[in-house]
Parts: structure tokens; C-alpha cells; sequence
């Protein structure tokens, strides 16, 4: 381990759970000072605002302007618009344009931000009828970013390739991107990270001297931690050049390079036989109409024998990703119901053997990372701007509400060809070393 890394697991130990996070120069203390303030104006806006949401129990305002408040409840959070303005453009269309006016500044908010949002979150889902209404209606208008082969290059650009020295800030010193698998609630972010990686392997009932093919290899921890522990020969492909790059330098250090080979290439270019595919937090970026191509790959790589395990942000029934993290974080994301991943698995005869939902797992995890990124924050500012900082806080705070809140989940399926009987017998596996 460099000095680099011993400074980030350093910090990783001691990282608990993000805080509550508060804006610079407001008071968390609140009370629901009166249902009415301000203008007729003013407070037709804000009430169809709280309206669309469900009537969360927060307190809204147009700074120097009107204010309604939680409805005769405690309120959670104020949340203070910059003029009217700001507040009639996102009432025009809260769930893409809520995220760009807090990103500038726009939006202040007193209190904690991942509980505002999970309140929100839960009102909008159970109350708020009109908004779910709308948000599907302008959901159905939208169309994410498509995933052909030069399209996903450029939308994994946008994403990985803005520098492996901001990641290395808050993804702890494994430098995994995806969800965590945490054996106690007490688990630090590095232990939790390297218990997936086993979880992961388990599922998979790896032997030395086996190869497999990773679809999707993020800086490549997984596969290198497959060589290392597990004694298997790993292909691992991937479009971020960043990453890639990251990668090979890691497994030429750690003197892995003679088992573990990092493609620089798309998923549709595996080529192959292995006895075993994976593939972790790619499948969001992949997109419902390549499912059958992904499918193809995975049946032409296992041959009718072998494993498979794919890990996924789900959603229970089908629904776009949320659309200011796909247009300003996520291009081309889209998160798959389980009915939709079938379409991995049908066209192949595959055998789903295993489901395994770890949401919780991924709200722990991102509350891990929400607390290393306030942390650094200082630096994420010198790196880039005050909107970067405000927008990547946005979208962890909000990854945290949607996981904790059940509009997201994460999806481990574990598959095999369907011809094949050399499947467990029982799960004993899967807790055991």
C-alpha cells in the first residue's frame, strides 16, 4: 500500500455516516411559523409546489417574499427559493429542475438534506397522486441518452473520465463504485467493500485455475481481487480509458499483471469461453434495448456450462432513472425492474438460481461516501467549483433517499445455463469462509 493509500483507508476508518448536512450560514432550528406569508402570488406557487410533492411536511419560501409552511407539523427542513423566478421555472418541472437551481446556488436549504429528500421522496410516492402523474408523463417525453457503441463511450466519459483523483477522495481506498456488502451494521467502508467482493466470488464458487470474464470493471478491484484470493485467470473489459489505465497500473504494482488483463473495449466485443461472467454496476449503463445482446455475450462466453452473477440498481417496476441525475450525472443510465433483466435471461435459457436485494446495503454504502465527500469537499472545490461540489453533494444525499426509501434497489441475480446441473445444492456457501 502507497502513502496514498494508506491516507485514504485512514480516513476511511474513521468516516461514519454522512452528518446532517446544513447550508453555510442558516440554523437548523425550525418551526412551522404559520401556514401563510407574502403575496396571493407567492403563495399559489409554493402551495402547488407542495402540493405536486405530496404535502411533505416542509416549510417553503421565496427569500424576502412568501412562505407556507408544514402543515401544522414539525417540519423537517425549510427550503428557501432565491426569488420567484426560480421558483415558478422548477415548479414547471421540480424533478429535473430542482437539481440544477440548488446546484447554482439558487435553492437554500436549513436542515438535513437526505432526510428533506427522503421525505419528499416518501410523500411524492404515497400522496402525491398529481405529481406522480406529471413526473411520468414528463418521464414518458423524455428520452435518455442511447447506449450504441459510440454513445456509450461518450456517456461513460462524461462520468468516470472526470478524474480518478476525485474518486480517490470519498470511494475509500478499494476504490470500488458500487454497492458495499456490509456483514454488521459497524463495518467500515473498505471492510464492507472487500466482504461484496467475497460475497460476490462465493456466489460465483470460484476455483483456482478457472477463468472469468468481467463485463464492466470500474478501476478493476474486483478483478483483481478474484486473482488474488481466488486464484483465477480474469479478462475484465471496459470503456473508461481512466479506469482502464488506472487498473493496469494497479495489478503491474501489486504483480498481478500476468492474471488479470484489462480490455479497453465494449461489452459486445467479448469474445470467448470462460467458466465464469460477471459483471457489477454495469447494467445501469447498458439499457433495456442491448439486454439481449448482453445476454448473447454472457450464453457465448459460459458455452452451457459455467456461472454468472450480475449486480444492478433496480428499480421495482419499471420507471425511467430519475431525470436530473441522467442528464447531469448519469447520461444514458437506466435502472431495470427484475421483469426487465429477464430479458437477459429468457432469450438464453437461462436459470435465475439466486435474487438477492441489498438496498439497505447501498444506503449505508453512499452515506459512507457522502461523509468522505464532505470531507474533502474543500478539495472537490479547488478541483472543479462551488456547482460541482453543490451538484455531486445533490446526488449522493439523493442516492442515499432513493435506496433508504425503496425507489431504488440493487439486484444481485445469479444465473447459470439453463442445461447445466452443476448448480449448489443449498446457500451454505454464501456464508461460509
Amino acid at each position: 500500500m502507497n502513502a496514498r493509500d494508506e491516507r485514504i483507508a485512514a480516513a476511511t476508518e474513521r468516516a461514519e455516516p454522512a452528518p446532517p448536512h446544513h447550508e453555510v450560514g442558516t440554523s437548523p432550528a425550525l418551526t412551522d411559523g404559520g401556514a401563510l406569508e407574502g403575496s396571493a402570488f407567492d403563495y399559489w406557487l409554493l402551495s402547488r409546489l407542495r402540493s405536486f410533492l405530496g404535502d411533505p411536511p416542509v416549510e417553503f419560501a421565496i427569500a424576502n417574499g412568501g412562505r407556507v409552511g408544514a402543515g401544522g407539523a414539525i417540519p423537517v427542513a425549510r427550503v428557501t427559493f432565491a426569488s420567484r423566478a426560480t421558483l415558478a421555472s422548477i415548479t414547471g418541472d421540480p424533478w429535473l429542475r430542482f437539481g440544477d437551481a440548488y446546484s447554482d446556488g439558487l435553492v437554500v436549504i436549513e436542515g438535513d438534506l437526505v432526510r428533506l429528500l427522503e421525505t419528499v421522496y416518501r410523500s411524492s410516492s404515497s400522496g402525491g397522486r398529481r405529481g406522480s402523474l406529471l413526473r411520468r408523463a414528463a418521464g414518458a417525453l423524455r428520452r435518455p441518452h442511447t447506449n450504441t457503441l459510440t454513445r456509450s463511450r461518450d456517456n461513460i466519459h462524461r462520468h468516470y473520465d472526470i478524474g480518478n483523483d476525485f474518486y480517490a477522495l470519498w470511494l475509500g481506498s478499494t476504490m470500488a463504485y458500487t454497492c458495499a456488502y456490509y456483514p454488521s451494521p459497524t463495518a467500515t467502508l473498505d471492510e464492507a467493500q472487500v466482504a461484496k467482493m467475497d460475497h460476490v466470488c462465493r456466489k460465483l464458487r470460484l476455483k483456482a485455475g478457472e477463468s472469468v470474464v468481467e463485463a464492466g470493471c470500474g478501476w478493476g478491484t474486483l478483478a483483481l481481487h478474484m486473482a488474488s484470493h481466488y486464484g483465477v485467470r480474469v479478462r475484465a473489459f471496459n470503456i473508461s480509458h481512466a479506469q482502464v489505465q488506472y487498473a493496469r497500473e494497479r495489478a503491474a504494482r501489486e504483480g498481478f499483471a500476468s492474471m488479470v488483463e484489462y480490455v479497453e473495449d465494449d461489452y459486445r466485443n467479448i469474445a470467448g469461453h470462460y467458466d465464469a461472467f460477471v459483471s457489477v454496476g454495469m447494467l445501469e449503463h447498458v439499457g433495456p434495448d442491448n439486454y439481449a445482446k448482453l445476454g448473447q455475450v454472457a450464453h457465448q462466453c459460459l458455452g452451457g456450462r459455467g456461472r454468472g452473477l450480475i449486480h444492478s440498481i433496480g428499480r421495482n417496476r419499471p420507471e425511467p432513472m430519475q431525470p436530473w441525475i441522467e442528464k447531469r450525472i448519469f447520461p444514458g443510465a437506466y435502472p431495470p425492474s427484475l421483469a426487465e433483466m429477464m430479458r437477459i435471461f429468457e432469450p438464453w435459457n437461462f436459470s435465475v438460481l439466486d435474487v438477492e436485494n441489498l438496498r439497505l446495503h447501498y444506503a449505508q454504502t453512499l452515506r459512507h461516501w457522502l461523509a468522505l465527500y464532505e470531507a474533502a469537499s474543500d478539495r472537490v472545490r479547488r478541483m472543479f467549483d462551488e456547482k460541482f461540489v453543490r451538484m455531486w453533494r445533490l446526488y449522493l444525499a439523493g442516492s442515499v433517499a432513493g435506496f433508504s426509501c425503496g425507489t431504488l434497489q440493487l439486484f444481485q441475480v445469479l444465473f447459470a445455463p439453463g442445461e447445466s446441473n452443476d448448480v449448489p445444492w443449498t446457500r451454505a456457501h454464501l456464508y461460509t469462509g
